[in-house]
Parts: structure tokens; C-alpha cells; sequence
């Protein structure tokens, strides 16, 4: 949807875009990373514009962008050692994407199938066991199904939480998942056993189909709300300011 706000109803994609903002409300002044798609870059830079205001936005690699609307201009340098040494102490929160999430959400992005002759190779562990040990992370993912959330993960690239309290104190320590969005829903880890739990339904979704599309028993409370509705200032700010094109309505398709 683009052009100006009117009276239209916001679409699933735009819901989603507030429902990734959400995961840095309160963070303060840390490092908002994005690396899983369009509609959580788009969500990281809405929170800064709004709720959000101390975030640190980059420009993907070593420039803090001075402001969310105008990606060209940046307020200072960020060289990678500071980057890492931010990242190694708690102060990012990174909002990635899976191939694969478990109950507990341990995230796989390296392979499907067995390890040694896998069925798919995808993109390798790369930085998803540092990141989930290290700082707190966020999942998004574009398509909520069985094949996403499954009863085990065919390899451990990002530390759940059932890994991360094995590990002992080293892992645990700024481990911490704070949600994750798709386009039925959003889910977090809010249970005493740290098992995934149904936080909200997007309008439209109830949660019987939430429900057939995931491969374990979701913790699921007696009252599930739906998941907010963007204000008329951020629907303004998405449709006339960050992605005027509508690049968020490729990534989700209700």
C-alpha cells in the first residue's frame, strides 16, 4: 500500500512492520541490528522515529545513520571492533531471520536435513551462535508453517533457550529471546519453562489456524489478544516516508 494514509486500513504487512518495532520498545540506546528481511529493517527504523528514540541505526557496516528517513546521512563512525565489542556485551539487539525455530527457540539457518548429506544446504551458522549468547535477538519469519516450526531442529545455529541454561552462566548471561513475529502472529518465550507462547494474533488470524501451521504445541493462554494496529503517524511514516515503493507488501502476502 503506498501513497497517503486516508482512511485505509492498515494490511497484514504493515502490522508486522509495527509488531518487529515493538521488540526494541524500552531497549534504550543500544545497536539495532536487522538481518532478516525487509519488514524488521523497516521496524527498527519506525521505533527509532517513534517510541524508540535512542536507538543506533547503521548503514549495514560501519556508519550510525543520523536519521531513520534519509539513510544518506550519518551522525558517526562505527569501526567493526566497536561494533563486535558492543555486540560480545549485551548492548544489540538484532532481529534475525530461520529456516527453522524449535519450542524452545533454538534457530537453524544452515541446513535441512542430516548434517553429513543434508537435503538442503542454506546459509551456514555464521554470526547466529555469537549473536544469541551474546545479545539479545528477535526472529522474524515471512511465512508461518510446519516446516518452520518443527518439534526439533535439524541443527542448532542460534542457542535457545533449554541450550542456553545447559550451557551454564556463560551462555545464559545475556542470552535472552524477546520475540518472534511472523505473519500470523507474535510469539514469545513469557512461560516458567521458557517454551514458546502465543502472544498475539494479527487481525484477521484466529489462533486455530496459528496453531495448524506450527509443527509443536504452542503454550497458549485462555485470552489471546490481537496484535496492535499501527497508529496513523506510523502508517504515515511507512507509506509516505520509509518505503513509499511498498517493499513490505513483497515480504508478506495474507
Amino acid at each position: 500500500m503506498t501513497g497517503t494514509t486516508g482512511t485505509t486500513a492498515p494490511t497484514r504487512a504493515e502490522v508486522c512492520v509495527v509488531a518487529c518495532a515493538e521488540a526494541w520498545r524500552g531497549d534504550g540506546e543500544v545497536l539495532a541490528a536487522a538481518a532478516g528481511g525487509v519488514v524488521p529493517a523497516l521496524g527498527a527504523r519506525l521505533a527509532r522515529l517513534t517510541f524508540s528514540p535512542h536507538l543506533l541505526l547503521t548503514d549495514g557496516e560501519a556508519m550510525l545513520l543520523s536519521t531513520p528517513e534519509d539513510p544518506g546521512r550519518f551522525e558517526g563512525w562505527l569501526p567493526y571492533r566497536r561494533h563486535l565489542a558492543l555486540a560480545a556485551r549485551g548492548r544489540r539487539h538484532m532481529m534475525m531471520g530461520a529456516a527453522q525455530l524449535d519450542r524452545y527457540g533454538n534457530q537453524n539457518i544452515s541446513c535441512i536435513g542430516d548434517h553429513d548429506r543434508p537435503a538442503r544446504q542454506l546459509l551456514g551458522a555464521r554470526g547466529a551462535p555469537s549473536n544469541t549468547v551474546n545479545h539479545p535477538v528477535s526472529y522474524w519469519v515471512p511465512r508461518h508453517s510446519v516446516r518452520v516450526f518443527v518439534e526439533r531442529v535439524d541443527m542448532v545455529s542460534g542457542v535457545g533457550y533449554d541450550r542456553a541454561a545447559a550451557s551454564g552462566p556463560g551462555a545464559a548471561r545475556f542470552h535472552g529471546l524477546r520475540r518472534v513475529v511472523t505473519d500470523l502472529a507474535v510469539l514469545d518465550f513469557a512461560t516458567g519453562d521458557r517454551r514458546m507462547r502465543l502472544a498475539s494474533v494479527h487481525p484477521g488470524v484466529d489462533v486455530a489456524q496459528v496453531r495448524e501451521r506450527t509443527g509443536f504445541d504452542l503454550a497458549v493462554p485462555d485470552e489471546v489478544p490481537v496484535t496492535r494496529r499501527p497508529t496513523r503517524r506510523e502508517l504515515r511514516l511507512l507509506r509516505e516516508v520509509l518505503d513509499p515503493h511498498g517493499a513490505r507488501e513483497q515480504e508478506v502476502r495474507a
